[in-house]
């Protein structure tokens, strides 16, 4: 994977995650995105010995988009409080088998996370069998249509894993690609239409407020919505 990176100075550095690609080491032992930021930020400002990158966030391996990494100790404790506290603004763009109706809304719904299986599943509430369920809460929007590939805006309140995938299927809106969560079938390069466009906050240093974007992946299917993607 060729890095593309979308934001640096000293405190932070975002990249444009391919999708395929791990953020964070796991079992696998594959090579992951922070491996590959502390590489460049290595070899770039030619640094001896090992380099600090801190995960801010993470999104799922299928899934393309804007990940942002810390620098600085400081920075990632600050980035950690703006994600806990809510306070970071993003925006994901989903192409979906089903026109959702009604075209825009909110959903809210309790998650429970299936940790040998890896999925999440969307119940009707919290309950005794289910004491682990986490509220989510996301927006969505139709943004576009091409024929039966729908796209739409989606901006999460919360931050569950796989919160996206299982809520957009629960209301019959599977992403693209997504066979874990219904999609009837998946992509080539095992990718799903998840991509993370874009995060807004402020600054954890300089107290500015940026926008972090992240183009779409270079994909026929996306390109079908370039009058919206470019």
């Amino acid at each position: 994977m060729k890095l593309q990176v979308i934001y640096e100075d000293n405190h932070l550095i975002a990249v444009n995650k391919s999708a395929g690609v791990l953020v964070q080491g796991d079992e696998t032992g594959d090579r992951s995105l922070d491996d590959m930021v502390k590489e460049y930020i290595k070899i770039r400002y030619q640094k001896p010995g090992d380099v600090f990158l801190g995960v801010c966030h993470r999104i799922d391996r299928p899934v393309s988009g804007a990940v942002i990494f810390a620098r600085t100790s400081k920075a990632l404790e600050r980035m950690n409080k703006l994600f806990a506290d809510r306070l970071v603004d993003k925006k994901y763009w989903a192409i979906v088998n089903e026109r959702p109706d009604p075209l825009s809304g909110k959903l809210i719904n309790y998650l429970d996370k299936d940790r040998e299986r890896n999925i999440t599943k969307v119940l009707e509430g919290k309950s005794r069998r289910h004491p682990d369920a986490k509220l989510a809460e996301l927006d969505y929007e139709l943004i576009a249509s091409m024929g039966n590939q729908h796209l739409l805006e989606v901006q999460p309140t919360t931050g569950r894993s796989h919160q996206i995938r299982a809520q957009l299927a629960n209301i019959g809106c599977r992403i693209r690609g997504d066979v874990k969560y219904g999609a009837p079938k998946a992509n080539k390069d095992g990718s799903i239409c998840l991509h993370c466009r874009s995060m807004t906050f402020v600054h954890p240093v300089s107290k500015t407020e940026i926008t972090i974007a992240a183009d779409v992946p270079e994909d026929p299917i996306w390109h079908m919505f370039a009058h919206i993607t470019n």
